[in-house]
């Protein structure tokens, strides 16, 4: 197996093993959310805030862009 071969077969299985990982979290974030909603909101809410100070703009289920003041733009 060549160099370049090799970097490939790695960079599949790094992916493959990230797509599991973030399918896992998912599942997870997902029964913490309908075992513990309002704990969930709350946290969202507040991760929701300090992105947006940083400047990073959250998109809602259409892709609309959520302002500061939960208004979509």
């Amino acid at each position: 197996m060549s160099k370049t071969e090799r970097r490939i077969e790695t960079a599949k299985a790094q992916a493959v093993r990230q797509r599991n990982y973030r399918r896992a979290r998912d599942r997870a974030l997902a029964r913490l959310g309908n075992d513990y909603p309002n704990v969930y909101r709350t946290y969202l809410e507040e991760e929701i805030e300090a992105d947006e100070k940083m400047g990073k703009k959250w998109l809602d289920i259409t892709g609309n862009t959520k302002s500061t003041n939960g208004r979509s733009r």
